[in-house]
């Protein structure tokens, strides 16, 4: 296989190419360097067909046969993880061997989602019946995947869905579209035609998706603004739904921490992948006592951060993925420097053409500076100053957003209140950014519905039936 050209969509077993292009351009350079299938709703509707042809026959195929398919996806996902981690890196933007890791990730959810279990509960047994609760798949799902994680969240999406036996069709974003469609390539022989369908296009190709009547469930990752769009849309034909939306998540750091230690897992919680992750740090709270402490340490990391072309040996932070994202996190730039606020920058990027943001702290803005309040997706943090423990979680928790939130003492007993008090999904202590496939991802308030991963993330792809059960057939015998 040529991870270099010959970008194809999977649909019905089949690989398929379309009149139309899609360009993809590098942000390392903002040029384009790749072009992949256009699809319109002919397509769209071929595909939803192949899913739904699929479906019935995927639906009665025991669950350790779809236990054993999902393993083997998984271990060709990883089998190919340098090839893919190379085009990663050319579509969105991350360091290689950054890139590599997000590749093994997504065949270790694929193994781990296949061990996973939804087994039928019981909710009555007597003498007189027993009542089963059995987890029917609910056919066709539709998979909407962003472009911060674009391998790992679209195995969110099939791993869950398969192995419940839905099928799918999957849609990557148009900015990172080519390594899913490899990945489509690498399993079009694994899995039986039309189980797995991934088809790719413009923004138009997310609402034909969420329009379209063939689709039982959408599971979406993205903007909030756009998942209101997906929940409206959905509702047409009350299709289930999932979104994982926005975020902006705080960090509240107290003062008995020592900052030499907690320095780097600050930094690296508000800055891995350029901050383009959606549970990132994006608000950091610091007790007055180590405040200077904690943000010279912070600034120092900031200055010696090398932010370059990912593909390039020792570049430790890559560009933001794309124009769009890149015009947003530097006009909230321009803001806070419009507002005089102290900025502190790290180094710039290698050239002009690509969407480099030099890694920025933002020395205690006030609360209601857009910096603060607006979700940044890239490479600005805004650290704030705070004495008191109560008005420091009511402005943690004064957002729309609750998505994660974190933690920071070395009382576990105190951390433990202040997390439940924190109104988000997650909330870590004395830790950043950690996910698995045993755990639910959920947001609260305006940063999602419904949640992903574990049991919690199965149950979202199927619908409950009661099946009452009598110990005896004397009624009808």
């Amino acid at each position: 296989m040529n991870f270099d050209r010959d970008y194809k969509m999977l649909i019905g077993g089949a690989l398929v190419d379309t009149a139309d292009a899609l360009e993809v351009a590098n942000p390392a350079t903002g040029k384009p360097f790749a072009t992949c299938p256009k699809a319109g709703g002919e397509h769209l509707d071929q595909a939803v067909a192949a899913a739904q042809a699929a479906f019935p026959a995927w639906k009665a195929t025991p669950i350790d046969e779809r236990r054993a398919l999902l393993k083997q996806a998984g271990d060709l996902i990883m089998a190919n993880a340098d090839a893919l981690a190379s085009l990663f890196t050319r579509e969105q933007g991350r360091p290689t061997e950054l890139a590599k890791q997000e590749i093994f990730g997504a065949g270790f959810w694929f193994h781990s989602t296949a061990a996973l279990d939804l087994p039928v509960d019981v909710t009555e047994d007597n003498d007189q019946r027993r009542v089963e609760v059995h987890h029917d798949p609910l056919g066709v799902v539709a998979g909407i995947v962003p472009w911060n994680f674009p391998v790992l969240l679209a195995s969110w999406k099939i791993a869950p869905a398969l192995l419940t036996g839905n099928t799918i069709v999957i849609k990557p974003s148009p900015f990172t579209p080519l390594c899913t469609l490899k990945i489509g390539e690498l399993v079009a022989d694994l899995f039986p035609k039309g189980v797995i369908n991934i088809i790719t296009g413009g923004d138009e190709l997310g609402p034909m998706m969420t329009a379209h009547k063939g689709f039982a469930k959408v599971s979406f990752t993205g903007s909030t603004a756009t998942g209101i769009k997906v929940m409206q849309s959905a509702a047409a034909d009350l299709k289930r739904i999932t979104l994982e939306l926005g975020g902006n998540d705080a960090a509240i750091v107290m003062p008995d921490v020592n900052p030499d230690k907690v320095v780097p897992q600050l930094f690296t919680g508000a800055f891995s992948n350029s901050a383009q992750i959606c549970v990132a740090n994006k608000r950091l709270y610091v007790h007055d006592e180590i405040y200077d402490k904690v943000r010279d340490g912070l600034i120092e990391l900031i200055e010696t951060a090398a932010l370059g072309d990912g593909s390039e040996q020792g570049t430790e932070f890559g560009p933001v993925q794309n124009k769009l994202q890149y015009d947003r996190v530097m006009a909230l730039m321009a803001d806070a420097k419009a507002e005089g606020l102290a900025l502190h920058h790290g180094k710039d990027g290698p050239n002009e053409d690509g969407y480099f943001v030099p890694l920025t702290l933002v020395d205690n803005p006030p609360e209601d500076s857009r910096v603060v309040q607006e979700e940044a997706f890239g490479p600005i943090l805004p650290m704030m100053r705070f004495s008191d423990l109560d008005e420091v979680i009511e402005r943690a928790n004064a957002t729309e957003y609750g998505l994660a939130g974190a933690v920071w003492s070395a009382d576990l007993e105190k951390a433990q209140e202040i997390a439940a008090r924190m109104e988000t999904g997650t909330v870590w202590i004395n830790q950043n950014l950690q996910s698995t496939p045993f755990t639910p991802l959920a947001g609260h308030k305006k940063s999602g519905f419904g949640a992903e991963n574990g049991i919690y993330g199965l149950r979202e792809f199927t619908q409950p039936k009661s099946v009452f059960i009598p110990k005896s057939t004397d009624s009808v015998c």
